[in-house]
């Protein structure tokens, strides 16, 4: 028999299901079954498991199995290895708090082996939970087999590559300003700050500065102290100013005018645009000299103008004197460059959207500010240290060099005493400890501090060197892990030439299938074409290190590209006496087993390969460069890197490669997308992946972005107990397309829940009570397609429609549509359609062919839906697959997942038909509106529907479906009418929205033209693809879409259009169709009745009514057809029905007392 259930726990499926594939292996055998099968390359991004997974992991998850468990079913073989993502800031910043320790610790308080081993235990803190997780979820990955990034193999791949990359020319060391993160203590990529959410508004304290010219034009001169304007959103590099930008071929102006702070006369500079943004247009022509300090309108006058280029040249003072500018000379030794700075300079970048047009340049502080500085022959701003070392005035944790660190000699020489009070501050409180306890930052304490940006303003203002000074909301950056402001910071970084192969990226970009399309040709297409050189250096101690050593001078390098390379340089320089001993001497070159690659053999990592010392050509020791390599570039290379590549199979590495298939949320389009692509098209002139979905954001059910701080976030295990797995992937999946951004709500989860699962659930639940009941078994001969009523031929021409229109779906990445039509086809089509119409045919009686054929019919529906279900719903689809299964014996595999996936039978589909029962599925949505806006119950019998027939083959297709029509809506009679004059009344108007546009001007006469229109002109304008209106001697086409035509109701009737569709609905009421409906209300107590009292669908009863007027006269017209329906042997009235259950309901708005008793 097959299995009856008591009622729908998704979550209770889903633990025997995922007890049952645990015993019987299915996952393994999924893969095994295929082997020898094509290939479906399947790459899973590597999560970092030294934190929680969230409800967005579920999301992006579901997304990777639903395709992959679709094309294990047809057939391929589809690996699906789990990855690790081990090393980088995420999990250094984790640890430093849990140590309570700060980068600064590490190497002094603690060593660099301690730190990283703790690093090394913790990156796995959560492996239990992200396992467990998967597990529940559904998600089909190889968490057996992973591979780990930290693993010495892994590392040795990254090696190899980056020596391709070496000896390709594509890896170079620069000094340039990049990115730095003083919270994170490292520097960072341009695709790092490209990450979602790095760019935020700030709002932070501005300056427009003045800068007191030493060379003034004439005009210049004879009204106070002249100076340029310029303004800046970060002050605190007003000390390192070193020269001021203007476009050459921006016009600006001398204006004479006063200080708004001090009130004293000043001639200021400034971009003629922008003259308004900084004076009041009222003040204009106001007297100069009647201005009193203090007075609102403060009067300006221009007295000269100039290209920015006729200001190239002139000189300035320097605006915060503190330090003077340096630079080395011949012998290295450093120099006053006083001489060569505090200069204006032009740049093709400057312009006059915002601020003065007169740029700050601060060369140590900007990317910018240091090219066209350099350009120019403008010295930076730099501090001598007491190691002789030159560094920018700010320090690598984000605060002004103390004055105890500086060279002694430059300190005398070059620093002012007032630098002191400077010393030591942060330039950014986020960057201060004290706003940073237990490893939170609190944000709010730090705004509400005084910052330095302040502290220098107050000062500019108070030496009247302050124009205009306010609070400003700019897009600043911010740190991808520690969500604290970035600088610009010169750097000494190792560097991969991306923009030599940019335009091959473009390229290749251009084969990949993206979805949404507008990713790859958007966000990603624009992210290439603007592209810049990969900053590879990290600044840490948990991560990859660079293989690159070199001598002191740096006149000769190498790169390790293999342990077996590292062990033959390591023997050299053991000859030449730079080491004493080999650190991997255990290791045996060839040897490929874990034993051989394990930690006790060879560490990788710093501080191990810090202490290898290499030997130059010429005989002098090299040391490993200190930086580590950017985290991105380890997941990035997962496709080598998880097989050893090419140090393990290198042959049939083609079977593996490229990926058929990647998805990942949107955030990774500049993080692992990126990598994956970058490496590829470097390395091996290739895509690394053909097909890519990108999926959106998991935002609330409000649509803000979730976090534990906020309170908002949702416990994916949580959610997975209370709904199941299937209704929670099922929810994400067709709720919206994935990349679009999903509002979670639980509520629509449970909708999910009770809705579609609760609707497939009853379905079968039907089925197996009644086959149960018939002895069906699913073995029997099978009914011939062409033998079956024509019911059974729609319902089953449909689900190959749905076959066909799934799988074009999940071939076109599109899953969305694909479980919507599932959805559509099961609750609207299978249970609200053919089985209500056809439970008559599964009811007593003999086991007939029209009954068999609805059992084969209603079988194969549902064995169908279970397997196209499989990849969006894995339990539920397995359960009931192996349900109908374990007793048909249709399939030898034991999983839906080890079976076939549907195929089309293109035979099976009629078009015609599926039109046809699709407008008896019309005309009966719009008369069950109509009973609704009335109130009356589908049981009420009505009399009748008017249906006008537009044309002939409408006509017939609704002639073959009256009938059906009749009993769905329950009316006496469907009447087809040839015209709707005189009977059904039409009100037509135009549509403005598509006639506007064409004929915008003709429309008042269009409008005067359609208020003329006859019923008759209305019934062609309908019935016809395309008419004309003829206005003014013009003949304008237009079609039915051009019109709102609506229809009025008649007295007794009531009427309803849809496009071409209208029906009429006689809604008067005669005595014998209260009787009728009355009985059928009564038989639907009968049946809950006996439902709920625990009888058997095939127990016979005796029925006893309360006798009362409201039923009397129904149960006398109609006992037998209530005895019929019921299984009832008797159906008589009493004063005092008893039985064997007795209950008190209501009809028709009175309360009555119904018994039943078993016969």
């Amino acid at each position: 028999k097959f299995k009856e259930y008591k009622g729908l726990d998704l979550a209770g499926i889903a633990a025997e299901v995922l007890a049952e594939w645990d015993a019987r292996d299915t996952f393994r055998k999924s893969v095994t079954t295929r082997e020898g099968h094509p290939t479906f390359v399947f790459y899973e991004g590597p999560p970092s498991a030294n934190g929680m997974p969230g409800i967005h992991h579920v999301m992006a998850r579901t997304i990777k199995d639903v395709f992959c468990r679709y094309k294990t079913q047809q057939g391929y073989l589809v690996h699906r290895k789990a990855g690790w993502d081990t090393h980088g800031l995420p999990v250094e910043l984790g640890v430093e708090k849990k140590l309570g320790i700060t980068k600064e610790d590490i190497g002094r308080t603690i060593s660099i082996e301690q730190y990283n081993r703790t690093c090394r235990e913790a990156v796995m803190e959560f492996t239990g939970v992200w396992e467990e997780l998967t597990r529940k979820m559904g998600y089909w990955v190889d968490m057996q087999h992973p591979y780990v990034t930290y693993d010495n193999k892994y590392i040795e791949t990254l090696w190899w590559l980056l020596k391709q990359l070496f000896d390709k020319g594509l890896l170079y060391k620069g000094y340039t300003i990049q990115p730095y993160s003083p919270a994170a203590g490292t520097g960072l990529s341009t695709h790092e700050l490209n990450q979602p959410g790095c760019y935020r508004d700030v709002k932070d304290t501005t300056v427009v500065a003045q800068f007191r010219i030493l060379s003034p034009k004439a005009e210049m001169e004879g009204w106070g102290t002249p100076a340029f304007l310029a303004w800046t959103t970060t002050p605190w590099t007003l000390p390192s100013n070193t020269a001021l930008c203007v476009g050459p071929k921006i016009d600006y102006a001398a204006v004479r005018t006063y200080n708004p702070y001090t009130g004293e006369k000043t001639t200021v500079v400034v971009a003629e645009a922008l003259l308004h943004a900084h004076f009041n247009k009222k003040a204009e022509g106001l007297a100069l000299d009647a201005y009193e300090p203090g007075d609102k309108l403060v009067p300006y006058e221009v007295v000269g103008r100039y290209k920015g280029s006729e200001l190239v040249g002139m000189t300035y003072e320097q605006l915060l004197p503190w330090v003077k500018p340096v630079e080395t000379d011949e012998r290295g030794e450093w120099c006053d460059a006083s001489d060569k700075a505090f200069r204006v300079i032009a740049g093709d970048y400057v312009t006059t959207e915002d601020g003065t047009g007169i740029v700050h340049i601060a060369p140590t502080f900007g990317a910018d500010d240091a090219f066209v500085a350099r350009a120019a022959g403008i010295p930076s701003l730099f501090m001598i240290d007491k190691r002789g070392q030159t560094r920018p005035m700010v320090d690598l944790t984000g605060k002004f060099y103390l004055w105890e660190e500086l060279d002694e000699r430059f300190a005398a020489a070059c620093v002012v005493s007032e630098y002191a009070d400077y010393a030591g501050r942060w330039v950014k409180n986020a960057y201060d400890p004290q706003f940073t306890v237990d490893g939170r930052y609190d944000e709010q304490a730090a705004a509400a501090a005084e910052s330095l940006d302040v502290y220098i303003c107050m000062k500019l203002k108070a030496a009247g060197k302050a124009f205009r000074i306010e609070k400003h909301v700019h897009n600043y950056p911010h740190c991808w892990r520690t969500d604290k402001p970035v600088l610009y910071y010169p750097l000494d970084s190792w560097f991969i030439r991306s923009t030599a192969c940019k335009e091959r990226m473009i390229e290749l970009n251009r084969t990949i299938r993206w979805k949404p399309e507008s990713t790859g040709t958007g966000r990603f297409g624009k992210w290439l074409e603007n592209l810049n050189d990969w900053n590879l250096s990290r600044s840490r101690f948990w991560g990859t290190p660079l293989p690159i050593w070199a001598t002191e001078d740096r006149s000769e390098l190498k790169c390790i590209g293999s342990i077996e390379e590292l062990m033959a340089e390591i023997e050299r320089s053991i000859a030449a006496g730079h080491m004493t001993e080999n650190p991997y001497k255990d290791f045996v070159v060839g040897d490929m087993s874990e034993e051989n690659y394990s930690t006790e053999r060879v560490d990788l990592h710093r501080p191990f390969v810090d202490r290898i010392v290499l030997t130059s050509s010429k005989g002098e020791p090299m040391r490993r460069e200190a930086d580590l390599i950017d985290v991105w570039f380890d997941s990035g290379a997962m496709p080598y890197a998880q097989v050893h590549y090419p140090f393990e199979n290198k042959e049939g590495f083609d079977r593996i490669y490229p990926a058929d298939f990647i998805a990942e949320g949107v955030d990774q389009t500049r993080g692992w997308f990126f990598t994956l692509h970058a490496i590829a098209s470097m390395l091996f002139d290739s895509v690394t992946f053909r097909n890519i979905i990108s999926n959106g954001l998991v935002l609330d059910k409000n649509g803000n972005k979730m976090s534990k701080r906020l309170g908002n976030a949702v416990d994916p295990f949580e959610v997975l107990s209370a709904y199941g797995a299937d209704a929670t992937r099922w929810y994400m999946i067709s709720n919206s397309q994935p990349w679009d951004n999903l509002k979670f709500d639980r509520e629509g989860v449970d909708e999910v829940r009770r809705k579609f699962f609760g609707t497939l659930y009853n379905t079968y639940s039907f089925f197996a009570l009644y086959a149960n009941v018939d002895g069906f078994t699913g073995r029997e001969a099978e009914i011939p397609l062409a033998e079956r009523p024509e019911i059974d031929r729609w319902i089953l021409s449909l689900l190959h429609s749905l076959v066909r229109d799934v799988t074009r779906c999940l071939e076109e990445y599109d899953p969305t549509p694909a479980a919507r039509a599932i959805q559509e086809f099961v609750g609207e089509n299978l249970s609200n359609w053919y089985v209500r119409l056809n439970r008559k045919r599964f009811w007593g009686g003999e086991m007939t062919a029209d009954k068999l054929s609805a059992y084969q019919t209603l079988y194969t529906c549902l064995e169908t839906v279970a397997q196209i279900a499989a990849p969006f719903a894995p339990f539920i689809s397995d359960r009931i697959f192996c349900d109908l299964n374990a007793v048909s014996g249709r399939h030898a595999d034991e999983s839906v997942h080890l079976a076939a996936f549907p195929a089309c039978d293109a035979k099976a589909i009629d078009a015609r038909l599926e039109e046809r029962m699709a407008l008896a599925q019309r005309v009966t949505s719009l008369v069950l509106a109509l009973r609704r806006k009335v109130s009356i119950k589908v049981r009420q019998p009505l009399q009748k529907i008017l249906i006008p027939v537009l044309d002939p083959a409408t006509g017939e297709e609704l002639r073959a479906v009256s009938e059906l029509i009749a009993g769905e809506v329950n009316v006496k009679q469907v009447e087809l009418i040839a015209d709707t004059t005189g009977i059904i009344t039409k009100r037509i108007k135009p549509n403005f929205k598509t006639l506007g546009p064409r004929y915008g001007k003709q429309m008042k006469q269009i409008a005067a033209l359609v208020a003329t229109f006859t019923q008759e002109d209305i019934a062609r304008i309908e019935a016809a693809e395309e008419s004309t209106l003829e206005i003014g001697g013009e003949r304008l086409t237009v079609t039915p879409a051009d019109f709102e035509i609506a229809s009025e109701d008649m007295p007794g009737w009531l009427v309803a259009s849809e496009g071409k569709l209208t029906v009429a609905l006689d809604i008067t009421l005669t005595d014998e169709l209260r009787a009728e409906g009355v009985a059928r209300e009564l038989i639907n107590r009968i049946q809950n009745l006996r439902k709920d009292s625990g009888f058997e669908v095939t127990d016979r009863i005796r029925v006893a009514i309360e006798r009362k007027a409201a039923v009397a006269d129904a149960v006398e017209r109609h006992a037998d057809y209530i005895a019929q329906q019921t299984l009832a042997v008797e159906v008589a009235t009493a004063d005092a029905p008893a039985g064997e259950t007795v209950a008190e309901c209501e009809v028709d708005d009175e309360s009555l007392r119904i018994a039943l008793t078993r016969v």
